[in-house]
């Protein structure tokens, strides 16, 4: 019977694991990175994989845990869930709105897209086969959102041939917080042809960042607020609960179906960002922080073959549904400050101004994909395919004022004086191939190409009521324009729904476009164990629409790549040494930014250019000793200046290009953009991993002892000169991890320390708004030191 790419692999991984623990060898990894099971040796592309064996020594347990130990990535954060991945540096520092530009990092959950708009889903990481990283453009075989790499979360999948269960259960503390993790899995096969798998899991992360007292005067209002009532230590602990169950069936000798589903909650409360004039963790806070962010994502994926060839029908549909509320004092504190805004009750009495805005994010997502290969032992191989997608995000946020007068509410909804109620939709089509053609034994030429058309529309309503704001720029007053009447004519309304019901609509837009993007590969191996390899390939991301009717709809932008890397073996396979250098050329880029009354505005921004080196090294030192690491060298710079300063929808001249400085004296003035050189945001000069791992007896007990270390260089925050004087830059860190425990085979029992030196990590820096009263900086941070126990068995 023929054998089910899941099933080979799961196999094939187990018994590799099981070799490398006997003999002190390396581990042989199998990935799927092109469309096919390959020696991760063999596949002339930039990759990392974590193993099963890897992410359960790593304690690896969510998307932060293995991010650091993926040497060409980095990000931002606003907290879980809400992730912007960036690989090779190619990073504009884009704020993540629900209207901006689309992820240039695809990241899949077996063969399922799994990035919404706003960032991916955070799947917590237990029972997984392994995380596979793409650096680099994908963007023939994984298309727009694969622009500057992919990453692959591959599940273990059922087993007819035998039964399997495991539990791990740990117990930590972090600042005196306790937390915890409990997982299991079941593989029960059914009969020899069908099994079904089911995993579970709860985890409580404890809190870190206090919420602490303090007074906030409002000058022009004459109002002083207090948030007592609301301090807290160690405020944003986070629950996450779910569950996967997976089918297995084998048809007959040629056919597998296997469904799959998976939900997860996570709900977590407080900011995950500290104000450091206040104080190390220390933040205040005068309104509830929250999120309730629960998903499900079902799948079904079709194996079998037609006389030589591999068909694939891989298909999912998503379904997100986030709610959140979040404090905006610090834009009130502007407003009153800088414009002397007061706001008043119906009464006609001055009222507290602080806003607060209350969010719903409803996503949904299906994908199918159909794919032939041909196989992989013959000469000429190909592997193509058909693909589309649709992505649904039906937005709503809502910014309220307790007890403002109905004069300034938006008609209909009570209290807010500010309300989005939108729906983004963004379609997909491709047509992909990739063909091999082996010159001789030692020489292989591939080329591939992707035809993609892409559409992007919003539509719905932004804005003030029309009492509050008759500008005609946004909300209410912007309907009537919308409908062709004059301002403060309502006549011609509709309402509009999205979420909720807005009263009317101000905004629908729709764009769209198409290309090809191509791949050229020649590799040369010199033996079994050395190859190297030259690729031009090229990614993409598909442009939108603005929702500002001042601006214009923003462009695609290209990366194009030019590589040349290496996969070799050593010292009977004790020692392996991979790496690439690499020249990425980055046109028309998009860039986010937030203009006039807290809106995202995207343009193109012209060009970059990236140079790097990165490489990852496994060395069985010993038959008791591993030592692995990797490493990454980047130099990402703009190419030409860029002024983010707009009229009429185009930027303003270079030399044309100042506004105030908050910080000079009167008169000064400071650069809102950058010049020709500046380092792209969030990307470091380099950052490194090193992990050892020793092996030893304790009477009849197998032992061990680890240590990891992981180090970032300092990066930008923000591309524009104007935000960095601001935020300041992202400090460069060190984190190092401890791990001892012992095994026989069935349970293991360990003790661990993460992050032992309690170090901060500068993750993200941002502030709640761009003018120039704004000048705050928060800086989302890492855990601090966790100390823990860990127990886990497996039948």
């Amino acid at each position: 019977m023929s054998v089910p790419l899941a099933a080979a692999l799961s196999v094939t991984m187990a018994q590799a694991v099981a070799q490398d623990n006997e003999q002190g060898v390396l581990e042989q990894v199998i990935v799927t990175a092109q469309k096919r099971q390959e020696n991760l040796q063999e596949v002339p592309l930039s990759i990392t994989a974590l193993g099963t064996a890897k992410l359960e020594e790593l304690h690896v347990s969510d998307f932060d845990d293995y991010a650091k130990f993926l040497p060409s990535l980095s990000y931002t954060s606003f907290g879980p869930g809400f992730s912007r991945v960036f690989f090779r540096g190619v990073s504009s520092g884009d704020n993540g709105n629900h209207s901006g530009s689309l992820p240039t990092v695809g990241i899949y959950l077996d063969e399922q897209p799994i990035t919404t708009i706003q960032g991916a889903l955070d799947v917590h990481i237990y029972d997984i086969a392994r995380v596979e990283a793409l650096a680099g453009p994908q963007g023939t075989l994984y298309g727009a959102s694969s622009q500057a790499g992919t990453i692959r979360i591959i599940t273990n999948k059922p087993d007819p041939s035998k039964f399997s269960a495991g539990y791990d259960i740990e117990g930590n503390v972090l600042d005196g917080e306790a937390g915890y993790i409990a997982e299991g899995f079941a593989n029960l096969p059914l009969n020899e042809k069908a099994a079904i798998r089911l995993v579970g899991w709860g985890k409580r992360d404890a809190g870190y960042i206090s919420n602490v007292a303090r007074d906030r005067l409002y000058p022009t209002a004459e109002i002083t607020i207090n948030n007592a009532d609301r301090a807290e230590e160690d405020y944003n602990g986070v629950d996450t609960y779910g569950a996967r169950a997976a089918l297995r069936v084998d048809l007959n000798e040629s056919w597998t179906v296997t469904p799959t589903i998976m939900h997860q909650q996570q709900k977590s409360n407080g900011a995950f960002a500290y104000d450091p004039s206040l104080g190390d963790l220390k933040v205040a806070r005068y309104r509830p922080e929250n999120a309730d962010d629960r998903w499900t994502q079902a799948a079904l994926t079709v194996e079998g073959k037609i006389a030589s060839l591999d068909v694939v029908y891989a298909g999912s549909y998503l379904k997100r549904d986030v709610d959140t509320e979040q404090d905006y004092s610090d834009y009130s504190l502007f407003y009153d400050i800088a414009y002397g805004y007061t706001v008043y009750d119906d009464d006609g009495v001055t009222i507290d101004p602080t806003q607060y805005i209350q969010g719903k994010d409803r996503y949904k997502r299906h994908s199918h994909e159909f794919r032939v290969s041909t196989p992989s032992d013959k000469r000429v191989r190909f592997v193509g395919g058909l693909f589309f997608q649709r992505q649904q995000h039906r937005i709503e946020q809502n910014y309220k004022i307790d007890d403002l007068t109905a004069v300034y509410e938006v008609a209909g909804w009570e209290d807010s004086i500010w309300l989005t109620e939108q729906e983004r939709v963004d379609r997909d089509y491709a047509v992909f191939g990739e063909l091999s053609f082996d010159i001789t034994e030692s020489l292989t030429v591939t080329g591939g190409a992707r035809w993609f058309k892409a559409e992007n529309s919003l539509e719905g309503f932004f804005g003030y009521g029309e009492g509050y704001s008759s500008s005609g720029n946004s909300g209410e007053a912007l309907c009537s324009r919308f409908y062709g009447d004059e301002i403060g004519d309502r006549s011609s309304f509709v309402p509009y729904t999205s979420i909720g019901t807005a009263p009317c609509k101000n905004l629908d837009r729709t764009v769209d476009e198409d290309g090809v993007t191509p791949k050229i590969n020649v590799t040369y191996k010199f033996d079994d164990d050395r190859m190297v390899y030259a690729t031009y390939s090229e990614g993409f991301r598909p442009g939108g629409v603005n929702r500002r009717g001042t601006f214009p709809p923003y462009d695609a932008d290209y990366l194009n790549n030019y590589e040349i890397g290496w996969k070799t073996t050593w010292l009977d396979n004790r020692l392996r040494f991979n790496g690439a250098v690499f020249l990425l050329d980055w046109d028309d880029f998009q860039f986010s930014f937030t203009g006039e009354n807290g809106l995202t505005n995207i343009t193109n921004a012209g060009g970059a250019r990236i140079t790097g080196i990165e490489t990852d090294v496994e060395w069985a030192a010993t038959d008791r000793l591993l030592i692995s690491g990797g490493l990454s060298l980047l130099n990402a710079e703009l190419r030409g200046d860029f002024c983010e300063l707009v009229s009429e929808g185009a930027p303003l001249p270079f030399d044309e290009c100042f506004g105030p400085d908050p910080h000079g004296g009167e008169g000064a003035t400071i650069l809102r953009g950058a010049r020709d050189g500046t380092e792209l945001p969030v990307v470091p000069d380099y950052k490194a991993n090193l992990t050892g791992r020793y092996r030893f007896e304790i009477g009849s007990l197998d032992a061990f002892a680890q240590a990891a270390f992981v180090y970032q260089s300092e990066t930008r925050s923000a591309l524009v000169e104007f935000d960095e004087s601001i935020l300041g830059k992202n400090r460069a860190y060190g984190v190092a991890d401890f791990a001892v425990g012992v095994t026989n085979g069935s349970f293991t029992t360990e003790l661990f320390v993460n992050n032992a030196f309690d170090k901060r990590a500068d993750i993200a820096r941002f502030s709640q708004c761009r003018e120039e009263m704004c000048t705050k900086p928060y800086i989302v941070t890492n855990q601090p030191r966790i100390i823990g126990v860990k127990f886990g068995q497996k039948f």
